[in-house]
């Protein structure tokens, strides 16, 4: 097991966000947590990402305790994070965005590089000198998913990369997590929307109002039309 997120209460300030949530991901793994909007999915992220701590529960990463460390050294343990505003640099050339976040992982290995970036994000050849600001939505969603490659990290969290998408592009996303699975690479998937999410995932936890309310397979998801319904208004 990669990640085990274990009763997690989180605040921002007096406002109680989440209560009690549990999650885990293994080696390999893409995980997805699905919800509406609000319901807790980024909070959860930036829980495990050290940006804003839990004031109670357990994050391990790799089996050492993590809950509450610093977010650079959450980073430079091995976990890397796609926010949802993607956070790219608009005055940088694309290669400057992709080369100034290049670093090994913890054990010293670089297994990212530009021109592995190209080969999994063709576009951003391409695009090699425009700069940040004048990408396309789906370009600069691309953009913030491979320079959070370039640190090298064994987990990537993806916060809502779907979003203002459109449809042939969100196709094309999923085909590049896919690819990221199958070089070892374990994700979480925090998204709202549910078959983008539930297409490319092993297993999923739906949150809603900040609480868990199931967690399994796809599969068996798919056959609850109730719970769906429910929590993902599908």
């Amino acid at each position: 097991m990669i990640l085990e997120v274990t009763e997690i209460d989180t605040y921002y300030g007096i406002s109680h966000i989440l209560f009690g949530v549990s999650l885990s991901a293994d080696q390999g793994d893409v995980v997805a947590l699905l919800g509406r909007n609000g319901a807790g999915k980024t909070t959860t992220m930036r829980s495990i990402m050290g940006l804003t701590p839990p004031r109670r529960g357990s994050i391990k990463f790799r089996g050492a305790e993590i809950a509450r460390r610093e977010a650079h050294l959450v980073a430079r343990d091995g976990i890397g994070y796609v926010p949802a505003d993607r956070r790219i640099f608009g005055k940088l050339t694309v290669r400057q965005n992709l080369e100034m976040a290049q670093k090994p992982n913890p054990r010293g290995e670089s297994r990212w590089s530009v021109d592995r970036i190209h080969e999994l994000f063709p576009k951003l050849r391409d695009l090699d000198s425009h700069k940040g600001r004048t990408l396309s939505g789906g370009e600069a969603q691309m953009l913030a998913t491979a320079r959070t490659l370039m640190g090298n990290p064994d987990l990537l969290l993806l916060d809502e990369p779907s979003t203002g998408l459109a449809p042939l592009i969100v196709k094309a996303l999923g085909d590049q997590v896919v690819k990221l699975k199958a070089e070892g690479l374990s994700v979480i998937l925090a998204e709202q929307n549910a078959k983008f999410g539930m297409s490319i995932s092993d297993r999923c936890y739906l949150i809603d109002k900040g609480t868990i309310r199931y967690t399994g397979t796809i599969e068996e998801l798919r056959q609850q039309e109730q719970l769906m319904h429910t929590y993902l208004a599908v």
